[in-house]
């Protein structure tokens, strides 16, 4: 019997280097950028890039949850963006670049929301966290020359 995957799907500003960041963990099975949380069916990255959409660029990250768990995700989620920037990360701007968790499933509602309330606490950050918990709706892949964006451009590499 094969390994019983689960997914999460995470938006934290340009996808490119968050798909990286996840791509490389151990556990990680896949990875795909795309767009999710709007309303355009089947959206262009050109109209994403409008911001019209409602979407978010987001990673959609297939694990093996034997191997790595959502909570370790979730810690590397947060260690990749500013949780507390809204709608921008750097230089890109806009409601696609928000930060925003989209859960499969109760429990990882309840995971990724205590992951907020623990992080908040500890004082990290000298603003609130504006990092969004929604459902995991429908997830549009983006185009093909997005994928695996920065190994295509050999900028990075990891195992899978």
């Amino acid at each position: 019997m094969g390994k019983r995957l689960e997914v999460a799907t995470f938006a934290a500003g340009c996808f490119w280097e968050v798909e990286e960041g996840f791509r490389c963990l151990q556990g990680v099975v896949r990875t795909d950028v795309g767009y999710t949380g709007g309303t355009t069916r089947a959206p262009t990255y050109d109209e994403v890039c409008t911001g019209s959409t409602g979407h978010a660029e987001a990673v959609r990250v297939e694990f093996d949850p034997k191997a790595i768990s959502y909570g370790k995700l979730l810690e590397e989620f947060f260690s990749m963006h500013d949780p507390t920037s809204k709608d921008r990360q750097g230089l890109d701007i806009g409601h696609q670049y928000r930060s925003a968790i989209f859960f499969h499933g109760k429990r990882q509602e309840k995971e990724a929301r205590e992951a907020i309330g623990a992080l908040e606490k500890t004082g990290k950050y000298w603003a609130p966290i504006v990092t969004n918990v929604e459902p995991a709706g429908k997830f549009w892949p983006a185009e093909e020359y997005h994928q695996k964006y920065l190994a295509k451009q050999g900028m990075k590499s990891c195992s899978i």
